[in-house]
């Protein structure tokens, strides 16, 4: 979890306790989408730092259609950051998030946020074939509690201050390493295996467990189909035997070049 400086955990904090009545009054009258946008541009400049006349466009034109916010910094033409607004009593449709992916793919734009004032979900767009996008994190303005240094710190890469610190690709990261798919493969590698065989072992030494029943028995009964089939489990695991295979080529060549110097024998 980032660290975040002592006046940005002020501004959160006093802005979540000054904008959760605002939000809680606005869902009770329902309100329409063009009200949620303004109060999102006001959370966007209050609470997380940007500044709603140099760095906050409402209505960005993209090609021939608008997203509702994009998120400039700097002189760069480029958005950082598109924001698609739903009216804040409507939920977050698996369409909506489509939509603002689709706005960003047109603008090689690598962030997104879909929020209706009081949920808030940040997608990474990931430019493959297809696009597609993966969820870094999500939060209920109306469920955190400002007093809360854990809350306020889950909201710094949102902020301009996170942004600009990459707190948003340090998480996407951080989320990509602890995927379910990588864990899955780790626990199916032979070194993992060998511990687990290893510690079963010790619990019942007449038992007797080979590597590949043990396998069996993971990808079976414990792991979820899931994880350990598919095209994400397959990356995960291809990923995985390179690492070992680069581990092993690093330790060859560590191991040759000590017999090098010791056939050349001590230098004169």
């Amino acid at each position: 979890m980032a660290v975040i400086p002592a006046k940005v955990h002020e501004r959160l904090s006093k802005g979540l306790k000054k904008f959760q009545p605002i939000l809680d009054a606005a869902q009770s009258h329902e309100a329409v989408e063009a009200d949620t946008s303004t109060i999102v541009i006001e959370i966007l400049s209050d609470v997380f730092g940007y500044d709603k006349f140099t760095e906050l466009t409402a209505e960005f034109l993209i090609k021939g259609t608008f997203c509702d916010i994009a998120v400039k910094l700097g002189d760069e033409p480029k958005p950082k950051l598109l924001i698609e607004v739903k009216a804040i009593y409507l939920p977050l449709k698996e369409a909506y998030t489509k939509q603002a992916v689709d706005y960003a793919a047109n603008q090689g734009v690598e962030w997104v946020v879909l929020t209706n004032g009081a949920f808030w979900r940040i997608y990474e767009v990931i430019f493959g074939k297809p696009i597609s996008q993966e969820m870094i994190c999500e939060f209920n303005l109306l469920s955190l509690n400002p007093k809360s240094r854990a809350h306020m710190e889950s909201l710094f890469p949102l902020t301009k201050e996170g942004f600009k610190k990459g707190a948003l690709r340090d998480l996407s990261d951080m989320k990509r390493a602890a995927s379910r798919y990588n864990l899955a493969a780790i626990i199916l590698s032979d070194y993992f295996l060998g511990t687990i065989r290893g510690q079963l072992k010790k619990l019942w030494p007449t038992a007797k467990i080979e590597k590949n029943q043990l396998r069996l028995l993971l990808e079976q009964e414990v792991l979820k189909r899931e994880v350990t089939e598919g095209e994400q489990a397959e990356e995960a695991r291809k990923k995985l035997d390179k690492t070992s295979k680069d581990k092993v080529k690093a330790r060859e060549k560590v191991g040759q070049d000590k017999q090098a110097t010791t056939a050349k024998g001590p230098a004169e």
